[in-house]
């Protein structure tokens, strides 16, 4: 069959021109012959009628009858003949009407515009069908198709948000719609409007598909409030991105601080104040927080033993607090929750010797510091190398130790000693030496054993208890 409109060859199925577009009709034209014999048919019935009227004579002779009869019978045939023409033609109209309607129809028309460059056409056939049709994404998914191949991208994002906001459609094709929006978006980097669309997108599965265009305000750990401890306040941000903040109430920027670790608010009121930036520089708005934090700061450590110079072993002793931690150093270093812990009495060093010591309650809050400084000198006393020679000596000679080097027969590796503080063990002072043990590594573990030295005569002796718990000296 030739196309009647361009005369290009196409297949007796085709109702389209995949040339030229043009429709191919359904329903031929009446051939002249066909039309001829309607016509005389038409005359005849008008002759039949016209000759309906009686004879004059009041009897009707037989072959006047038998002739009435086949005329009647004629134009009875005839009107079947008509009628069933009739039917038949209006019965292919109707569907040929409703086959040109359908989606695929008009979808097939669309393609084979859109093959010849009539994107026009193609639109309007899409168009048409989706009038009667508004529930079928695929002729809005292939309109922002031939939009696009135009590059009338806000056209092609027009059609596509009929889809993205329409409750008639699945959700595969709501998704496939934004994804073909932000695909749109982020070709022509406008990262803003790709966070503006997610902003107001209420399904969860589809901002969270899209998740690193977004920017959203960052999100604090604590509820703006009264507290009555230390906040470690923590920002975060639903993607990657920096978080800039202040926290004296001014309008933070990107000249402002960098979020990296939580916030610590202590005693006082603070006005937290942050935004976020995504990787692709779209802002989110500004975040403003209010804090006011009522702690009560600990008092100052309290100290018995007051600076100055000492003679003999003494104990410096730190009163505790409730729900609190002493902590000092002995490095001129200020003291906080990192230092060594006050866990009892401790031996004043020899020599002169600064002491620091602050409290923490549970909270976290620091007091003021509480400083001392002691001199102890042991006036003719041992110094302590010849302490730990002496009882290195000794320990030889009990049979402890092999030789002076500290090798131990019940050991392979290697023992030594070095002196730790003045203690006062009943009425006397002894230097307290720990003992270490080498296994040949250079690694130096401390063993349990603590060995006494008389201050004043270098006599030997291991640290011990007695029944009440009290130091004593036992003698090697």
């Amino acid at each position: 069959m030739k196309c009647p409109h361009c005369g290009n060859e196409i297949p007796d199925d085709y109702l389209l021109c995949d040339k030229c577009g043009e429709e191919i009709q359904i329903v031929p034209d009446f051939e002249p012959e066909i039309e001829n014999s309607i016509t005389e048919t038409l005359t005849t019935l008008v002759s039949l009628e016209e000759e309906t009227g009686e004879p004059a004579d009041d009897e009707e002779s037989e072959e006047a009858s038998d002739e009435r009869k086949s005329r009647k019978s004629r134009r009875l045939q005839i009107m079947i003949g008509l009628g069933l023409f009739f039917v038949a033609a209006i019965v292919s109209y109707a569907l040929y009407a409703y086959h040109i309607r359908t989606v695929e129809y008009q979808i097939s028309r669309a393609k084979v515009y859109a093959q010849n460059g009539a994107y026009d056409q193609a639109i309007a056939c899409l168009e048409e069908a989706y009038a009667d049709h508004p529930e079928e994404a695929q002729l809005l998914f292939l309109e922002a198709d031939y939009y696009y191949l135009q590059e009338k991208h806000s056209e092609a994002l027009s059609v596509l948000m009929r889809i993205a906001q329409g409750m008639q459609y699945a959700q595969e094709d709501v998704e496939d719609a934004y994804g073909k929006i932000v695909t749109i978006y982020a070709n022509e980097k406008e990262y803003a409007k790709i966070n503006e669309l997610l902003q107001s997108c209420e399904n969860e599965r589809i901002v969270n598909m899209y998740q690193s265009y977004l920017a959203k305000e960052p999100e604090f750990s604590y509820v703006e409030g009264n507290y009555a401890e230390v906040i470690p306040l923590k920002l975060s941000s639903n993607t990657a991105g920096t978080i800039y903040y202040t926290m004296d109430g001014s309008k933070p920027d990107k000249n402002s601080q960098v979020y990296t670790a939580p916030l610590f608010l202590e005693t006082g009121e603070y006005t937290v104040s942050a935004f976020f930036v995504n990787d692709y520089g779209i802002e989110s708005g500004v975040v403003t927080k209010t804090y006011v934090i009522n702690l009560t700061v600990p008092n100052a450590p309290e100290v018995e033993l007051y600076s100055g110079e000492y003679t003999e072993a003494t104990m410096i002793v730190v009163e505790t607090t409730e729900d609190c931690q002493i902590y000092y150093t002995t490095d001129e270093s200020e003291p906080t929750a990192d230092s060594v812990p006050y866990t009892g009495p401790i031996p004043m060093p020899l020599g002169k010797t600064l002491f620091k010591f602050v409290n923490v309650s549970k909270e976290g809050i620091t007091s003021e510091v509480t400083t001392r400084t002691y001199t102890l000198r042991l006036r003719g006393a041992v110094s302590t190398n010849d302490a730990v020679t002496n009882l290195v000596n000794r320990l030889v000679e009990a049979g402890y130790l092999e030789d002076a080097t500290g090798k131990n027969p019940r050991q392979s590796g290697v023992l030594s000693y070095r002196f730790s503080s003045v203690r006062r063990v009943g009425d006397e002072d002894y230097y307290t030496i720990n003992e270490y043990y080498d296994d040949g590594t250079g690694l130096l573990s401390r063993t349990d054993k603590v060995f006494l030295v008389q201050a004043y005569t270098g006599a030997t002796a291991q640290l011990g208890y007695d029944e009440s718990g009290d130091f004593v000296a036992n003698p090697i």
